[in-house]
């Protein structure tokens, strides 16, 4: 591995933790009763004078999402690069869910984010209402809503067993990954103390991943990096 090749390593091992990072942030800013998906009108009138009272905050959170599920579709890319033999197409086809979902991801969070503060802003009630739920009812809204939720724990699932069959960390380690995720994704918008318990595990198994693709890196080509059982201890 050149020196370029450690480098772009390297830098794709910070997605991971950053990932884990924005995900708290985005769940722990946002205000509380905002983060749904708005399908009538009851629903709207209820969230909507939420989000007037705090626009700023829920733009804040919606983009910090927006950029953890871009940061989780890189960080899909650098975890299935720690996958050799056994695992590896596993590892890919994760690799490639998981990003096309954090795709729909983004995109769903511009509606639940950015679309509701703007709509709130706009003191209309009754019209900012009907524009929410045409939003998430067009085929559009279905579409990447469908494939986002059901998407994210599988890619999670099959990046799992790609790394437990792979042997490339600890197995604990392994199963803690998909575990973790799929509770990130279920974590409610109701506070930071109790949003930083429950992505608490997701955070310990993205800083242990991104310490051994560091490490992968870090090996003089032709050694063989260090086991992860070791690496875990050492941590």
């Amino acid at each position: 591995m050149d020196n370029a090749a450690r480098a772009r390593q390297r830098v794709l091992a910070i997605f991971l933790p950053v990932t884990a990072a924005l995900y708290i942030g985005a769940e722990g800013l946002n205000p509380k009763g905002t983060d749904q998906v708005i399908q009538t009108t009851a629903a709207a009138f209820k969230v909507l004078p939420i989000a007037a009272r705090h626009p700023t905050q829920l733009y804040v959170s919606g983009t910090l999402s927006i950029l953890a599920l871009g940061a989780l579709a890189v960080s899909y890319a650098a975890i299935a690069a720690l996958v050799r033999n056994r695992g590896s197409v596993v590892a890919t086809v994760a690799a490639l869910i998981g990003g096309l979902a954090a795709f729909c991801g983004a995109t769903i969070n511009v509606f639940v984010g950015v679309n509701l503060a703007a709509a709130a802003t706009a003191h209309v009630s009754r019209v900012a209402a009907r524009f929410l739920v045409t939003t998430f009812d067009s085929g559009f809204g279905h579409l990447f809503l469908y494939f986002y939720f059901a998407a994210i724990p599988i890619a999670a699932v099959l990046m799992g067993v790609a790394l437990w069959r792979s042997r490339s960390v600890a197995r604990w380690l392994a199963a803690l990954f998909p575990i973790s995720l799929i509770v990130a994704q279920q974590v409610p918008s109701a506070g930071v103390v109790v949003v930083v318990l429950l992505m608490l595990p997701f955070a310990v198994a993205m800083v242990l991943l991104a310490g051994r693709i560091w490490q992968a890196a870090a090996a003089p080509a032709g050694q063989t990096p260090q086991p992860a059982a070791e690496l875990v201890r050492s941590i």
